[in-house]
C-alpha cells in the first residue's frame, strides 16, 4: 500500500463528508469504498481510520465505519473543547500584549479573514473553501498566543471544525462568515476570553435550536 494512496483517498472522503455528500450516519464499508475507488482493503482501512482520528466518522465493533453524526453531545463536547483552548490562547496574547497585539499578529489574522472573504465570495464554485478557511482563521488565532501546545490541539479539531460549520451552515445563511469573524477579532482584542465564550456560545445555541 502506498501511504500516498491513502492519503489521497483519506482527502477525498474527508471532502464528501464536509459537502454532504456522505451524510451525517452513512456506513462506509471497505469493499465498497475499495471497487469504487479502485483501491486495496487496507488503503480505504488506513483512509477509514484517518477520518476516525479525525472524529469525522466513528467505529465500533460488529457495526463497522460510519460517517459521525455530531449530535447535540458532540456539539457541546467539542465547543467546550474550542473554548477552552481559543479562551486560553485569547488570554496568553492579553497577559503578554494588553490590547496593542503586535503588528504581525494583527496583519497575520486580517489576513485570516481576508482569505475567508475571498472563500465566501467564490462559495458556488469551491463551498469547502469556506470551511476550510474559517477553521483556519480560529486556528490562526490560537497559533497567535505562541503555544506549541495550544496550536498542536487547535490543528488537531480542525476537521471537526469544518464538519460544525458545514452542520451550521444548514441553519442559517452561508454568507458573512467574514464580517462576523472581522466583528469577533475586534471583540477578542478589546474584550479578551469573554468574546470567546460569546462567540461560540452563540454559533452552538444557533446549531442546536436550528435541529
Amino acid at each position: 500500500m502506498s501511504p500516498r494512496r491513502a492519503d489521497d483517498l483519506h482527502a477525498v472522503l474527508r471532502d464528501r463528508v464536509l459537502c454532504g455528500e456522505l451524510p451525517p450516519g452513512t456506513p462506509l464499508r471497505e469493499e465498497a469504498l475499495a471497487a469504487e475507488h479502485a483501491a486495496s482493503r487496507h488503503t480505504v482501512r488506513t483512509a477509514l481510520a484517518q477520518l476516525v482520528a479525525e472524529r469525522l466518522a466513528s467505529s465500533a465493533p460488529f457495526a463497522g465505519v460510519r460517517v459521525a453524526l455530531l449530535d447535540d453531545d458532540d456539539v457541546r463536547s467539542l465547543q467546550d473543547l474550542r473554548r477552552a483552548v481559543e479562551s486560553e490562547a485569547v488570554r496568553l496574547l492579553h497577559a503578554r500584549h494588553g490590547r496593542a497585539w503586535p503588528v504581525d499578529v494583527a496583519a497575520a489574522l486580517g489576513e485570516r479573514v481576508d482569505a475567508l472573504e475571498r472563500a465566501e465570495a467564490g462559495a458556488d464554485s469551491d463551498p469547502l473553501a469556506v470551511l476550510r478557511e474559517h477553521a483556519a482563521l480560529h486556528e490562526a488565532l490560537v497559533a497567535a498566543a505562541g503555544s506549541p501546545r495550544l496550536t498542536e490541539a487547535a490543528a488537531a479539531l480542525g476537521a471537526e471544525v469544518r464538519l460544525f460549520t458545514a452542520h451550521l451552515q444548514l441553519h442559517r445563511a452561508p454568507a458573512g462568515l467574514a464580517a462576523q469573524h472581522r466583528t469577533y477579532l475586534t471583540a477578542v482584542r478589546e474584550r479578551g476570553p469573554v468574546a470567546v465564550h460569546e462567540h461560540l456560545a452563540a454559533s452552538q445555541e444557533t446549531l442546536l435550536s436550528g435541529r
